[in-house]
């Protein structure tokens, strides 16, 4: 079954470039171990809440925002596509996630198939 897991990170919190996270050996081994056992089907790392745009339709009118939808203390730093057995064993990669272990979260939601 397929699964998208939202990494999410606390907002003020430390901003990790795509080459910091490829040199900390936290996201090293959890990435090792991920692709070893060929559970990743796509994903990418995000831009910060702040770069986002937010799109609103209210009849013929498109409006704009600056900033991520909703004000909240976690914004979604990235997103991985997995395929696993079952929820246990997304919740239990999720839970092995450097950035669920640092003080964020992992969202872990079923895909339509």
């Amino acid at each position: 079954m397929k699964y998208v897991m939202f990494i999410c990170t606390p907002v003020g919190g430390e901003e990790l470039s795509p080459a910091a996270i490829a040199e900390d050996p936290r996201f090293a081994s959890y990435l090792h171990d991920v692709r070893t056992r060929d559970v990743v089907r796509g994903g990418a790392r995000l831009r910060p809440a702040a770069d986002a745009t937010t799109v609103r339709v209210q009849g013929a009118e498109v409006l704009l925002g600056d900033g991520p939808f909703a004000e909240t203390k976690e914004y979604i730093a990235g997103f991985d596509v997995i395929e696993v057995a079952d929820l246990d064993e997304a919740i239990a990669l999720a839970a092995r996630h450097p950035a669920a272990l640092a003080g964020g979260s992992v969202e872990v939601r079923p895909v339509w198939e």
